[in-house]
Formats: C-alpha cells, structure tokens, sequence
C-alpha cells in the first residue's frame, strides 16, 4: 500500500501513518491545494492519517488541464481513491471541496464501494442549495478577481499583486468554479452515516440555514459547529478549527472502536 501511496498524484499524505486506523481524506477549496492540510496530522489523533486530494492544474500538478465538470472529475479520481479504501475512513471538504467528497461519497454507494464513516463539510451550502448568482465563472478575469475576492475573501492580497503568480492561480480557480456553478444536484436517499458542518460566523457567503441544510442528506446523526473566522476559517483560525474536529474524530473513535 506504502508504494500505491507514493505512486499517486491524486492523493498525497505527507505524515505516512501505518499504525493509523482511519484515514481522513482531505477535499481542497476551489483552487486549493493538497498543501493546506500539509502540518494537520500534528494536531490531530494519533490513530488518524491525513490523506489529502491534490486535484489537476495546481501544486505538483500544475500543468496538467484542471477539469471543469464535476462528472468527469469523478470518472479519473474514483479509480484512483479506491486502493486508498482498505480501511475505515472519513471525508472532510472545504467549500467547493464539500460538494466534491459529498459527490465522490454518493458514487462509492453507487459502485457498492466501501463507504466513509463520517463526513464533515465546511464552508459549504448543502449540495441541495442552489450556487449563489449571478454566475461568476465567464467574467473577465479582473471582474472575477473582484467579485471572488469580495464574495469569499479568496485571493489574498499578497498574490493578487504578483502578476506571476496570478497567471498561475486563475486557471484552476477559474476551472474549479466553472465545475461548482456548473454543478447540478440530483435527489437520491440520504447518507447512512453522520454528517458533521462547521461554520464561520465572519463568513458573509455562507448562511447558517444553507449549513443547516445539510441535515436532509443524512440519516444518521448531524451536528453543526460555528468557529470564529470567514470562509476560511479552518486555516486562519486553525487550531480552533483542529481541535473541534479532533473532538469529533475522538467520539468516531469511541463510536466505532477504533483504536492506535
């Protein structure tokens, strides 16, 4: 398993667990990278490998052509998450990463693949919510910059200033949320397993009732948690953020028996 790890571009796990006994995988926000969840494991339980989903056209796979429908992200990454699936596992997505694990969970079920034993979703409307519009995908780029700043607080300042690395940045971004606005919900049965939401209560894109919402996608239990912090939260605020989830991998531990 150690090499499949190695091998695949899909999935990268900077602290190599063996002795762990779930795997959190983790889903990135539009234009994010697998390197946001790259010091996570220090944080959390011992018994917890982080594994985190590095997606085409940004970090080591930068010039590979980001997708740009959601469906066929799925065809390409399903094959290479499954040898991942040999034992228990939860789903973590940030933004547009939510409605990604969310998507990827539904088509393990599909398939009568293993499934996740949790999911939890930040900064993300139930997949069920309409996308926000007037669309922003087509705009020009300095209009969209704009508007996706103003939206999200998404580009920092320091790289909209350095033309270089905006010319990096906006493709994937761009590509990500032309896959998100593009994104149509299909009605299915809820999820058999818990779901758990956390929330910023600085973040003016996301309502409390869209978090809410993610109630209706699951049978099992649901909990929502808000921290203090914008749409991201879970980086500027990280500790926090850490050792709420690190409470919640602790009750899955407890609930499932899971041990070091």
């Amino acid at each position: 398993m150690v090499s499949t790890l190695r091998s695949n571009p899909w999935i990268v796990c900077p602290k190599p667990n063996p002795k762990a006994d779930l795997r959190l995988f983790c889903f990135p926000c539009a234009g994010g990278t697998a390197s946001a969840y790259s010091t996570w494991s220090q944080d959390l339980p011992s018994n917890v490998e982080v594994c985190s989903i590095q997606l085409p056209g940004r970090g080591r796979r930068l010039m590979e052509p980001p997708f740009t429908r959601l469906s066929r992200l799925l065809e390409s990454f399903l094959p290479k998450l499954k040898p991942y699936l040999d034992k228990p596992f939860a789903f973590l997505g940030h933004s547009m990463g939510a409605v990604l694990a969310f998507e990827v969970a539904r088509q393990l079920r599909t398939d009568k693949d293993p499934e996740p034993i949790h999911l939890f979703a930040c900064a993300c409307p139930a997949p069920q919510i309409p996308i926000k519009k007037p669309y922003i995908h087509k705009l020009p780029k300095s209009v969209f910059v704009t508007e996706l700043s103003r939206r999200y607080n998404a580009i920092p300042e320091s790289i909209r200033k350095d033309k270089a690395m905006m010319q990096l940045f906006l493709p994937s971004l761009r590509a990500d949320l032309t896959m998100l606005e593009t994104y149509t919900y299909t009605m299915d049965k809820p999820l058999s397993y818990p779901i758990s939401v956390f929330g910023g209560f600085q973040d003016n894109a996301i309502s409390i009732d869209s978090l809410e919402a993610w109630r209706q996608q699951t049978n099992s239990s649901f909990v929502i948690q808000m921290l203090t912090g914008d749409h991201f939260f879970l980086h500027n605020n990280k500790l926090a953020f850490l050792r709420a989830l690190s409470q919640q991998l602790y009750s899955i531990k407890f609930r499932y028996s899971l041990s070091a």
